[in-house]
């Protein structure tokens, strides 16, 4: 998922393990909540929480949104099938202010899982009594399949269309070969969701979780200004909004009709949206907000020293993705120059300063690869494409001015000024400003910086209307896919237009391989193409989240997926 902002990433057995629990045996505890006397919060209580996670978000339309700022607000008023719950497990390197997510049922109580004589798996969700909508009507099983359906209808543009992509028929859909009403979803009553996919997937109940699989209402996303007025905004978790201000706030407060209302702490979250650092930090100072995950960078090494900001373990890779379609970055060579140019040891200990690993690839560390959690994970297996460290930098440099030379601009002559794009950030601002440095003096090339407001940087992108630009990708769930299959053909998340139908046909193949170590083989070859071979991205760092709690909250946890949950603070 596309992430904006900046311990190793390498999780521990635990907290990986923790990352699927549950998955794929249809046994978990029907509900791992805490009850309000385990949190000593009641419905009366009057404890409220101020956070600031981002500025305005793109769209908080569940089946729209592909930012994790949007998925985190929108986790809040929304539950899939499956949800993120507290584990009650403190994360790692934290101090105890935040524990583990793991994975457990939401709207559904159980599931049974069954695999079919074609290949195909079917899963029979079975939904919890007493579901309800924001406004009160009755959540049933036909939301989930309108929701899934509306997921890849062509129309819908969804970027996350390709999440679902493992449901049968659903490819054909997004190709316009089939009707949205083939996709294998069903629902013979009320409370059963049926769906029916490609092959066993381990990751599957995952998707379940992800919000881009989480139901909404057919009436209500009819009309397209849904998401922007309270009482439009019908949502069917916990929380449910009662106040938006365009650039301004998103106020939430207890959806009354949601089934573990009582277990819940805030009576009211306001997500204010801000993208001055050095404003985040004042309001967090001053006590107007209660947590910030954006910090100016040079007070980042005095908070940390202090313990005043906390590192915790992120499954992602901050990169740079090049417009492949378009003049000088459409040659490989030029790509795989500016990639070798740039001194990844520098930006982690220099300017982002709290734990990221340089990047040797584009799929993180973290990451599971055959064995699963009891072996070596993806990135150890694949290894670096390029060495990373500053032994063998001055290495780097000599062969990318070699390639930049073979591709026709020998010491960056006649080489065209390009606009480096990225979001208004003071982090990011660093990242841009080093870059440009070791592409001028390594390359002899003139880069340009340009920044946009949040909503406006991802359409930007999006519209492919630049040359180089920054770029992050935080899991959707454990596995290499989540950060593979984006790239391929016309992906609504390819934003580097990446084409090769040679990478294209090695994804697919992995999606039908049933064995796991012929399934990862396919994956690290794919990598292969789009990072050793096309150097369509350039992989900088492994993230790391940092985050700031205002003292005596406790109850928040945290999936190294990139959520942050406040539904069970209180305050101590």
């Amino acid at each position: 998922m596309k992430k904006r902002k900046l311990l190793s990433l390498l999780l521990s057995g635990a907290m990986v393990a923790g990352l699927l629990a549950g998955c794929g045996n249809g046994t978990q505890n029907a509900d791992s909540s805490p009850s309000a006397e385990e949190t000593g919060s009641t419905s009366g209580d009057a404890f409220e929480l101020t956070v600031n996670i981002a500025s305005e978000p793109q769209t908080i339309d569940p089946a729209l949104n592909s930012a994790v700022d949007g998925a985190i607000m929108i986790s809040h008023m929304f539950e899939g099938l499956m949800r993120w719950n507290d584990s009650g497990a403190e994360t790692t390197g934290s101090d105890g202010t935040c524990n583990n997510a793991e994975l457990g049922y939401g709207q559904a109580e159980s599931y049974d899982k069954d695999t079919n004589a074609d290949g195909t798996v079917t899963y029979t969700f079975h939904l919890r009594d007493g579901i309800k909508w924001s406004d009160g009507k009755d959540v049933t099983a036909q939301d989930f399949v309108f929701s899934w359906q509306r997921l890849v209808t062509p129309e819908t543009a969804a970027d996350y269309n390709y999440m679902i992509d493992c449901v049968v028929n659903a490819n054909e859909i997004m190709a316009g070969e089939k009707d949205p009403s083939e996709l294998a979803v069903s629902a013979p009553d009320d409370k059963t969701f049926v769906v029916t996919i490609t092959s066993d997937l381990p990751y599957f109940t995952e998707i379940c979780a992800f919000p881009a699989t989480f139901p909404v209402r057919q009436d209500i996303v009819s009309n397209d200004q849904w998401t922007y007025s309270p009482d439009t905004y019908i949502s069917n978790g916990a929380y449910k909004m009662t106040s938006r201000v365009t650039n301004s706030e998103i106020v939430m407060e207890p959806n009354e009709y949601y089934y573990n209302v009582d277990s819940l702490g805030p009576q009211k979250i306001t997500f204010k949206l801000m993208d001055d650092a050095n404003a985040m930090l004042s309001g967090f100072n001053s006590g107007e907000l209660d947590f910030i995950e954006t910090m100016p960078t040079d007070e980042v090494a005095g908070l940390l020293a202090s313990g005043d900001l906390k590192i915790v373990d992120y499954i992602g890779t901050y990169y740079v993705c090049f417009q492949t379609q378009k003049a000088p970055f459409d040659n490989p060579l030029v790509r795989e120059a500016f990639t070798l140019a740039v001194d990844r040891t520098y930006i982690v200990q220099q300017i982002t300063q709290t734990g990221q690993v340089e990047a040797g690839g584009f799929v993180p560390a973290g990451v599971y690869d055959a064995e699963g959690a009891t072996g070596d994970d993806f990135r150890t297996v694949g290894g670096d494409y390029y060495k990373p460290t500053d032994a063998d930098y001055e290495a780097n440099c000599e062969r990318a001015r070699e390639l930049l030379a073979e591709a026709g601009y020998p010491d960056g002559k006649d080489f065209p000024v390009v606009t480096y794009l990225y979001n208004t950030d003071d982090s990011h601002k660093a990242v841009a400003e080093a870059l440009q440095n070791m592409w001028q003096t390594v390359l002899g090339v003139t880069v340009q910086l340009d920044n946009q407001e949040w909503a406006t940087f991802l359409q930007t992108r999006k519209d492919g209307d630049y040359s180089i630009a920054r770029n992050g990708w935080i899991a959707d769930y454990n596995d290499p896919m989540s950060f593979l299959d984006m790239w391929l053909t016309g992906g609504g998340n390819n934003d580097a237009q990446y084409a090769n139908p040679e990478y294209d046909n090695l994804i697919q193949q992995a999606k039908a391989a049933t064995d796991p170590a012929e399934r990862m083989s396919l994956m690290h070859q794919a990598e292969d193409l789009i990072i050793g071979q096309d150097y369509a991205l350039c992989p900088l760092y492994f993230y790391t989240q940092k985050y700031m709690l205002a003292d005596g909250i406790q109850g928040m946890y945290y999936t190294p997926l990139g959520y942050f949950f406040f539904d069970h603070c209180t305050q101590g």
